[in-house]
């Protein structure tokens, strides 16, 4: 991200940047940069076009928690990029039951698609009232 203390011409370019992020209007996001879709009383978590484009080059994703029932908050499993690791932290509290097999051969997929085919983890959600703590797609713009 540009440092917003360097000049009016890195602002500009910042402003640009995030104003052209895509924030899918079907999903729900959090503070942390994840998002969530909801599916009955299944959902699918990922993390957002702004947060791969923060991580840059996606090379390795680890998530060993299959099977295990999260709380909100609770790390869920790590991803690497050529700059950094940084922990995916659960939208609501569940089982995750399945991890997105496409990782394991193309981490990158969360680069190109950091909505679709990009994302992490089914999970059965165990406390529907914890969506409505979620930030709408108007919220998350906000907050970034």
């Amino acid at each position: 991200m540009a440092d917003l203390t360097k000049g009016k011409n890195e602002f500009k370019l910042l402003s640009k940047t995030i104003s052209n992020m895509n924030v899918p209007a079907n999903l729900l996001y959090t503070k942390d940069h994840e998002w969530l879709r909801v599916e009955g009383k299944f959902g699918y978590v990922g993390v957002t076009d702004f947060a791969q484009g923060e991580l840059g080059d996606i090379v390795f994703i680890e998530i060993e928690t299959v099977g295990e029932t999260l709380s909100m908050e609770d790390v869920f499993g790590t991803i690497e990029a050529v700059k950094t690791v940084s922990d995916m932290f659960m939208p609501v509290s569940g089982e995750i039951l399945e991890v997105n097999p496409a990782l394991e051969e193309s981490p990158d997929v969360v680069n190109k698609d950091p909505y679709g085919k990009g994302w992490m983890v089914k999970i059965n959600i165990i406390n529907p009232s914890e969506v409505k703590n979620l930030l709408s797609p108007e919220g998350y713009k906000a907050l970034l």
